[in-house]
């Protein structure tokens, strides 16, 4: 920073016209501006220059001894420019300080802006899910007593061979990031996935950090047998009498054919006795969720008649 008073002659300090003629020689030398100008091109406020000037993040290349007004030079560019992008990258000024005396690279500066924009790119997701699960129960509230029609069939399933992975999962992702984990597996023994998809549901659940975890288990059918490995599992789903009902649309309004399903099963007098199970026939994720197609099995079995019906 220069400061008039240690630069100037006597002659110089008292003669204001001279004062003026050096302020200006150093400003066209240096290419310095006035705090606005400055400010102005750099699309931020005078008060945030003052307030980094504080800090002492940057401070003026020139200041009047008279007026207290800062000039600032076109060579503070650089810097300016790494404070404001380690302040849009969330770090605190104390930290700033401490960065940019360290002369960050435009490749250390490139890392930490790949890491927040993954950062930011996550928080929007949730947050995305969270507007998304909103629409849905206020949906479920408009609807309320106008339940879609849903046809519910009972069948006999023939047992299939799968290669499974049961875990506790995302709710929202899950099933897509096992089945992956499972065709990965497939493609290593070079095994084409089979059709469709399954996913059985268990009883538990727990909240994460991410939202809420489910135990689950994410089946793809075998046309061959293959040994399975530690995550992996090969086994058969045993023949089984299904009641099932067929759900066209978003994953996110598929509560009603569960509502469908139970409620089927108390007018028939029918019980659970097994994992529900979703076969997806239709759900790549090119897809839009309207088009998605993803059958609802409930095993099932007659209830045992009560002592007291005839």
């Amino acid at each position: 920073m220069t400061a008039f008073p240690l630069t100037l002659s006597l002659h110089e300090g008292v003669c204001s016209p001279c004062r003026a003629s050096l302020r200006w020689r150093l400003m066209k030398e240096d290419t310095i501006l006035k705090i606005g100008e400055f400010a102005r091109i750099n699309q931020i406020s005078v008060a945030t220059l003052r307030y980094y000037d504080q800090w002492d993040l940057l401070k003026p290349a020139v200041l009047d001894p008279d007026t207290g007004y800062r000039y600032y030079s076109l060579e503070q560019l650089p810097r300016l420019n790494r404070i404001l992008a380690l302040k849009e990258l969330g770090f605190p000024l104390e930290q700033i300080a401490v960065l940019i005396e360290e002369d960050l690279s435009l490749e250390q500066l490139h890392g930490m802006f790949m890491l927040k924009q993954a950062q930011t790119q996550h928080m929007i997701d949730v947050e995305q899910a969270r507007l998304s699960r909103i629409a849905a129960r206020l949906r479920y509230i408009e609807e309320e007593g106008k339940m879609p029609a849903y046809e519910i069939l009972l069948k006999q399933a023939e047992s299939i061979r799968v290669a499974s992975l049961r875990e506790f999962m995302p709710l929202q992702d899950g099933f897509k990031q096992n089945y992956h984990k499972i065709a990965t597996y497939l493609a290593q023994h070079h095994v084409q996935p089979g059709r469709p998809a399954l996913l059985l549901l268990y009883a538990r659940s727990e909240q994460g950090e991410g939202g809420l975890y489910i135990d689950a288990e994410t089946a793809i059918p075998l046309s061959t047998e293959l040994p399975g490995n530690a995550q992996i599992r090969v086994h058969t789903l045993q023949e089984q009498l299904l009641a099932c009902t067929v759900h066209t649309g978003a994953n996110l309004f598929i509560g009603q054919a569960y509502i469908a399903l139970y409620s089927w099963l108390k007018d028939n007098s029918y019980q659970l006795v097994g994992p529900p199970r979703q076969v997806y026939h239709r759900w790549e994720k090119d897809l839009s969720p309207e088009q998605q197609i993803i059958e609802l099995q409930f095993p099932v079995a007659k209830q045992a008649s009560s002592p007291h019906e005839s």
